[in-house]
């Protein structure tokens, strides 16, 4: 099959923010991080920090802002199910990304009552990959994440991580072979040390990174095939230095989007050391294609179950759901039959549209059926979990970088992580401004 790019509504939309000051100004700073595209209907404005006043250096950062979401209904409430209720026992454990932020947290119980009471063991969101700042997991956006996890022993957080910022920004295959290989290096093993630690000091150690997700296709800055040798060791250096923080029971996904695309995935897998899960994104696509196709591609459904079979790994669908052949139900049907026959260690399906049959209402014979399969469903089996932390390695050795200088007569300001992360980075205050006016 020739590649093929797997463009979809993406997740993430930013813009760039001018701040202009004299020497001393105040900043009132009134958002956080942007939320998704299409995630839902009414997304509420990101949380507000406190801002104290601060001494404003004449930079422009780049600022992430919420987008505007498209034109969707709101969560379906089709009529009761047709099919009998599934109350069966040792189905996958499900969720939904149903929002980017806090409110797909809120979400997930409002799911539950509309699928009759199931048992939604899994909560999933992205890292936005706009910034380094943003990939270390910036104070405040995890939380409501963690505490929904710390609630029940059953439950599995899932988190998407970037491998590199500017990640929707069309940046070159030139830059990007560059960026990774600067990853292998170890130029960026801070920013993966500091999302470790903070995962772990949240109390959800046991977090689960899809790390460089779709790494197969052409969309993310994070893609393999500019150089999938550096991609592999940029992956390996990310894991073993998250996993060297203590305290940790990460478990990394490995999930590529179904099919070949621009690069055959089996060509980027790292390794078993460092793969705890491989995962597979699987969307009703191209069009066309029947659900037979999909079991059958090159690098299809069936080559993820096999491959994973060979390597001793469990499979999972981090993201499913509809796409270029609208309302199919007979995708849904089969997906979800097929998720029951393979018994994925979990699934979550992208409830947006034009994925998604909750917040999306334009896939009503689909919704139906989904509905109808979950309905009331329990799962008692225990989600697998590691008996023991993962080993602890030794963190590899960082590549010293040189410090950066400051201005000749120029002290430097700590305003805190917020404060930092709008202005984009350290301010300092010159001492010497009235020299320039003798």
């Amino acid at each position: 099959m020739a590649p093929l790019q797997r463009t979809r509504t993406r997740r993430l939309a930013y813009a760039t923010a001018a701040l202009t000051a004299g020497l001393v100004a105040s900043a009132a700073l009134a958002s956080g991080p942007g939320y998704a595209v299409g995630a839902g209907v009414g997304d509420p404005p990101a949380p507000t920090p406190t801002a104290p006043t601060a001494v404003v250096a004449p930079v422009a950062p780049e600022r992430p802002v919420a987008p505007a979401a498209p034109t969707t209904a709101g969560p379906t409430s089709p009529a009761n199910p047709t099919a009998t209720p599934s109350k069966e026992p040792g189905g996958p454990a499900f969720g939904a990304y149903l929002d980017y932020g806090p409110r797909g947290v809120a979400r997930i119980s409002e799911l539950s009552r509309w699928l009759g009471g199931a048992d939604l063991r899994v909560a999933h969101t992205y890292l936005p990959g706009d910034r380094w700042s943003n990939i270390e997991g910036l104070p405040g956006f995890l939380d409501t994440w963690a505490d929904w996890r710390a609630d029940e022993d059953d439950r599995l957080f899932v988190l998407n991580v970037p491998m590199l910022e500017r990640n929707e920004e069309n940046v070159s295959d030139a830059e990007v072979r560059i960026e990774l290989r600067r990853g292998a290096a170890g130029d960026f093993d801070q920013h993966f040390r500091t999302l470790a630690e903070r995962l772990v000091d949240l109390d959800a150690p046991d977090t689960v990174i899809v790390l460089g997700w779709e790494m197969n296709g052409m969309t993310y800055t994070h893609r393999c095939g500019p150089d999938p040798e550096a991609w592999k060791k940029y992956w390996n250096r990310i894991v073993t230095t998250m996993r060297a923080v203590p305290g940790q029971k990460f478990r990394f996904d490995f999930a590529p989007n179904r099919g070949r695309d621009a690069i055959p995935w089996t060509q980027c897998y790292p390794g078993d050391d460092t793969v705890d899960i491989i995962g597979m994104d699987s969307y009703d696509q191209p069009r066309g294609q029947s659900f037979d196709e999909a079991v059958s591609e090159p690098y299809g459904l069936q080559a993820h179950v096999d491959f994973a079979k060979a390597h001793g790994k469990p499979i999972s669908y981090p993201e499913w759901g509809l796409f270029r052949n609208g309302d199919n139900p007979t995708y849904m049907k089969r997906m979800l039959a097929w998720m029951d026959e393979h018994k994925p260690l979990y699934n979550t399906l992208t409830d947006y549209c034009p994925h998604g049959v909750w917040q999306c209402g334009d896939n009503p014979k689909a919704s139906e059926i989904y509905r109808a399969a979950l309905f009331g469903r329990t799962d008692t089996t225990p989600l697998p979990k590691p008996t023991d932390p993962a080993p602890t390695p030794t963190a590899p050795t960082p590549v010293p970088k040189p410090t950066p200088l400051n201005p000749p007569n120029c002290s430097p300001l700590e305003l805190g992580d917020w404060v930092e992360y709008w202005l984009g980075g350290k301010l300092c205050l010159r001492f010497d401004w009235w020299s320039r006016h003798r």
